[in-house]
């Protein structure tokens, strides 16, 4: 039996539409469960910089927060961090 996952990453080129949306939708799915949950960009063309405003927008309709979410960029130590990395599409699975 495989080892349980306990912290996952979600990884899109600037972090701040697919995979802070995929966090914030994900951390809310899994709340109480003590998952680890982040993203980041494999960019760092918008670090430190909150999600896009339509993203957070259609977020906030669904009753879910992205406000708290800054994007940063991938670094090597998040391999060694995260049990799972999750690349939002091929290119960013390349460039992971």
């Amino acid at each position: 039996m495989p080892p349980m996952t306990r912290s996952i990453l979600f990884v899109c080129l600037g972090n701040i539409c697919r995979s802070p949306t995929a966090e914030a939708v994900f951390r809310n799915l899994a709340e109480g469960r003590g998952l680890e949950i982040d993203s980041a960009g494999t960019s760092g063309w918008h670090n430190g910089h909150p999600s896009d405003a339509r993203a957070s927008a259609e977020a906030a309709k669904r009753g879910i927060d992205m406000s708290p979410i800054r994007s940063r960029k991938v670094v090597s130590g998040d391999f060694d961090r995260f049990d799972l990395i999750i690349g939002m599409d091929a290119q960013n699975m390349l460039d992971l």
